[in-house]
């Protein structure tokens, strides 16, 4: 049978991780928030005339290889970020022999649902 993901968690493999992917999204976050912050002062500044660069460049590329650090995380465990805001995340498992997705929201305690690749968050069901 093909799979479209290596990787397989099980509901225990995936709530071990909880604490690490908690870090990450609130890095990710407080990152992204950063980056827009940053981004709008320049805007107002570079139409207002203004050259930039120096220290606050160099901190504007630090905090997007900070990003990229970040995304390579759940990449290289291949678990899907699907929006950031929500903090909502999918773990690729196999359930009664088909590929699925545990599904997990930032503010819910433990890995409790589950959807088919395809339905997403709109197809969510309990796990039993």
């Amino acid at each position: 049978m093909n799979h479209r993901f290596q990787k397989h968690y099980t509901r225990e493999e995936a709530r071990a991780l909880l604490p690490a992917v908690r870090k990450w999204l609130g890095q990710l976050q407080e990152s992204r928030d950063w980056l827009r912050q940053c981004e709008a002062d320049f805007d107002k500044e570079l139409s207002a005339g203004a050259d930039l660069g120096g220290e606050r460049i160099n901190s504007w590329i630090k905090q997007l290889s900070q990003v990229q650090t970040l995304l390579r995380e759940f990449n290289s465990r291949e678990i899907q970020v699907k929006n950031l805001d929500r903090g909502l995340l999918d773990f690729p498992a196999i359930i009664g022999g088909r590929e699925v997705f545990l599904c997990w929201e930032k503010d819910e305690d433990d890995i409790e649902f589950w959807h088919d690749l395809e339905t997403g968050y709109a197809g969510r069901e309990r796990l039993t």
